[in-house]
């Protein structure tokens, strides 16, 4: 489950604003807000988490799993098209 702190760092990542994100999820605002307030797992039902996970994930944010060094974000690498010859 993601934490409070990846979704505040996935959406300066991306430029989100709250509203932004909140739209593309399907959330209100008050809902992220909430979410973002926290550094730990947000409260709140977790089908919400999940959609506001999926819609950062979708707009290229890879979350990272706690590994010893803490958990985090990063852009996905936009796959490069081949060139014809």
């Amino acid at each position: 489950m993601v934490t409070g702190s990846q979704i505040r760092a996935a959406r300066g990542i991306l430029r989100w604003s709250g509203e932004t994100l909140a739209e593309k999820a399907g959330v209100g605002i008050q809902t992220i807000k909430r979410m973002e307030a926290v550094d730990g797992v947000p409260p709140g039902r977790a089908a919400t988490v999940s959609d506001v996970q999926r819609a950062l994930e979708a707009a290229g944010i890879e979350f990272i799993n706690e590994n010893g060094g803490g958990p985090g974000v990063r852009l996905r690498e936009r796959q490069r098209q081949k060139k014809h010859k």
